[in-house]
């Protein structure tokens, strides 16, 4: 197992052995544990002082399915607290059967000098000249890397967002097909790297090891019964083979759910024209995919290839939550605009998510009206040329709302809500408000037991219970490397067969019990971060609008009081 470290500040790349406190970890876990050890709390995100650091999962590079996602953590310029941003793709994979427990970059490069770091097949590495890359949007600088580097290779970059070191720049990795339409979008973790002067790796993926496990027959029947539990799981086997997470667009529009025009009605007019089936459709009649392999080892194939009237590609991996904050948060419900929206910001590096919610509350504010197809694209165009309204955009919605003056800003630690109103699902409030991630659709998400009618709208307690138990599991999931899609076949024997496999790799044994408990110490160190970068208990709330204006057509507003909020976590960090 190797480190590989890159210091920027004196332009060097080197391998050594894994240090012993770090070799039982992986994903999250390695990256939360390390910064909050290594990384002074106070220090500036941007300054040489912040780690930017990549790990792959425990199971990346096993022959486990959908285990090829990097968790990517660092402090974060948006939220000014700890950070795991996650991405799919073909690095974590490689990185994995290298062997290869993390890439840490610390100190920072001369102000405008740019790297690339090449990770070769045997584990070599190299820090090269990239000034020639300056200013390169994500796609054509992929196309230039692959052609310099061979195809054989993932790519993790950022674009003109990173550099201009924007609060929600991106770090976008490669996809099967070598396109950067995966991105590691949440806390401005491309800011960091711009920062830190390195514009790209390039990994080889042409590697034909894979990681050690003591017994590989028995975690190769391990692996057929967690595979197994997959394919028949009605939402991985099925709907999102079929429809992509856009199918969640329908049944949340259909609960009042969709927090739309920027968050003031939970049902978007026209919603009918976005929904995952009304895309499928459409990309089969133009002559796309609607289903698409994404990410190496992947048996869901959930992600999809949008084309225009004329065949031609707009964009891959167009997502639920891509469709909300782009189509939803600026009542936009035209999915060729969408979709279009969806490469601007892929290839300028930015999270469309929280670009799509400044978008909205840019709007909302009457900057420009709301459906309005071409403002929207023109302001991300803003954003890729730097304007000076274009970098309040791409520094957020609450840089957006400070600067218009406009107080409805959907935010938790600066870091925009996901595409399900805390009015209408509580628990998922619980989850933006407490993460210390800041607000985070994959942190502690439970729109699964809303839909099917198993958390009770009135009962505060249910609501905090089911929060804290997504976000213990959502921890633990992160450090594995598994998509958290394929996560939800995990139980009966393919739970079992999951720990086990995490035992094998542990090289001990390993249970549900212990699954939690690793969950736990991944937020508890984060927690403890957070607490020392100054961070209280007020910083774990929603924002008052929540409490105080209806929800459309339900008339909901979020139930959860500030100290049922605080007994989230109760004696995990003491008082904060």
């Amino acid at each position: 197992m190797t480190f590989i470290r890159v210091n920027m500040t004196d332009g060097t790349a080197a391998v050594e052995e894994t240090p012993a406190e770090y070799r039982e970890l992986g994903g999250r876990g390695l990256t939360s544990v390390m910064i909050n050890k290594e990384v002074p709390p106070v220090c500036d995100p941007l300054g040489p002082e912040n780690m930017l650091i990549f790990a792959p999962g425990l199971l990346s590079g096993t022959p486990l399915v959908n285990t090829s996602r990097i968790s990517i953590g660092a402090k974060s310029p948006l939220t000014g607290g700890i950070k795991e941003s996650n991405a799919g793709g073909t690095v974590a994979a490689a990185l994995g059967k290298m062997d290869v427990s993390a890439i840490v970059v610390t100190g920072a490069a001369p102000e405008g000098t740019l790297s690339v770091l090449r990770i070769g097949a045997e584990g070599d590495v190299s820090l090269d000249p990239a000034d020639d890359y300056k200013g390169k949007r994500t796609y054509a600088l992929v196309e230039e890397l692959l052609e310099t580097y061979g195809v054989k290779n993932g790519v993790m970059c950022i674009g003109p967002a990173g550099e201009f070191k924007l609060a929600s720049a991106s770090i976008q990795t490669s996809d099967a097909d070598g396109r950067p339409c995966r991105a590691a979008g949440r806390g401005g973790l491309g800011a960091v790297m711009g920062a830190k002067g390195l514009k790209a790796i390039v990994v080889a993926t042409k590697v034909k090891v894979q990681k050690r496990v003591p017994d590989p027959d028995a975690f190769k029947a391990a692996v057929k019964v967690f595979a197994d539990a997959v394919k028949k799981n009605p939402f991985s086997g099925k709907t999102l083979r079929e429809v992509g997470t856009a199918g969640l667009v329908g049944a949340v529009n259909s609960m009042g759910g969709f927090p739309c025009y920027n968050a003031t009605k939970g049902v978007l007019e026209g919603w009918e024209n976005i929904t995952g089936e009304a895309m499928a459709e459409t990309i089969v009649s133009r002559g796309g995919k609607a289903s698409h392999m994404g990410c190496s080892q992947c048996i869901i194939h959930c992600s999809n290839e949008y084309v225009d009237e004329a065949g031609a590609y707009v964009t891959a991996s167009l997502e639920y939550e891509t469709i909300w904050s782009m189509g939803g948060m600026t009542g936009i419900n035209d999915l060729d605009t969408i979709a279009r929206l969806d490469f601007l910001a892929d290839d300028i590096g930015l999270d469309t998510m929280n670009t799509g919610v400044a978008m909205g509350v840019a709007m909302d504010a009457g900057h420009k009206p709301f459906g309005d197809s071409q403002a929207a694209l023109e302001m991300m165009e803003e954003i890729a040329s730097g304007t000076e309204f274009g970098k309040v955009l791409g520094n957020g919605p609450a840089a957006v709302g400070k600067h218009l003056n406009h107080q409805r800003v959907p935010v938790v630690k600066n870091q925009s809500i996901a595409a399900y109103d805390p009015r209408a699902m509580p628990a998922n409030g619980v989850t933006y408000a407490t993460s210390p991630m800041g607000a985070d659709h994959t942190a502690g998400n439970l729109v699964g037991s809303y839909l099917a009618g198993m958390l009770d709208h009135a009962d505060s307690q249910a609501q905090v219970s089911a929060s804290r138990q997504a976000q213990v599991g959502m921890a633990a999931l992160d450090c594995t490397g598994m998509c958290l899609l394929a996560g939800g076949a995990i139980g009966g024997a393919a739970g079992e067969a999951f720990y086990n496999m995490i035992g094998m790799r542990l090289g001990r044994p390993f249970d549900a019990q212990a699954y939690a408990a690793l969950g736990m110490q991944v937020l508890k160190v984060e927690m403890e971060f957070n607490q020392k970068a100054g961070f209280t208990k007020e910083d774990d709330r929603l924002p008052e609008f929540f409490y105080e204006e209806k929800l459309s057509p339900n008339d909901q507003v979020f139930p959860i009081s500030a100290e049922d909020l605080d007994d989230t976590f109760s004696g995990v960090m003491g008082d904060n």
